[in-house]
């Protein structure tokens, strides 16, 4: 496995594995016809977010055997002062359980421990998979909570996780 920075030209990929990951991991939550219509997360918007990144924002890309994995987003917390992020981690379906999600957390919480003691990230609070993820990982739920309009304009309960990062 392989993971490296992402570059434009991962638009696609990285918009198919999201996309994929939603109509798997979020069936119970978003209108399954809606997420079987597919079509709901853009390619040029990723292009433009990776050629163009935000300050401070990385994506990662993860590339097994059979092409691009899964990808993580990072960067600066929109929330909290002096904390780094994890934006955004979705592994495609088909690589569930290969490693691509480890190793991604692992990069992304090693760059953002250059710069920051810890990190936060946001994870819908009804995905039991990715929160055992995240507690399997070393972070832990610190009482953070909102409700959005993720898509379809479903409104959806989001949990906070945080965790001290390692710096060297």
């Amino acid at each position: 496995m392989i993971v490296r920075p992402a570059t434009g030209n991962d638009a696609c990929a990285i918009a198919r594995v999201q996309e994929r990951s939603w109509q798997q991991a979020y069936r119970h939550v978003f209108p399954p016809a809606d997420l079987d219509r597919g079509g709901f997360i853009d390619p040029e918007l990723w292009r433009q977010r990776l050629e163009e990144p935000p300050g401070g924002w990385t994506t990662l890309v993860a590339e097994l055997d059979r092409g691009l994995a899964g990808f993580v987003c990072s960067g600066p917390s929109r929330d909290q002062r002096a904390t780094g992020e994890v934006y955004a981690l979705y592994v495609d379906p088909d690589a569930w359980g290969h490693g691509a999600g480890r190793a991604l957390l692992a990069e992304a919480e090693r760059r953002l421990a250059q710069r920051y003691r810890a990190a936060t990230l946001w994870v819908l609070d009804d995905n039991p998979r990715a929160r055992r993820f995240y507690e399997i990982a070393g972070w832990r739920p610190d009482g953070g909570r909102k409700i959005e309009a993720l898509r379809f304009d479903v409104p959806t309960a989001e949990v906070r996780y945080r965790k001290e990062l390692a710096t060297a």
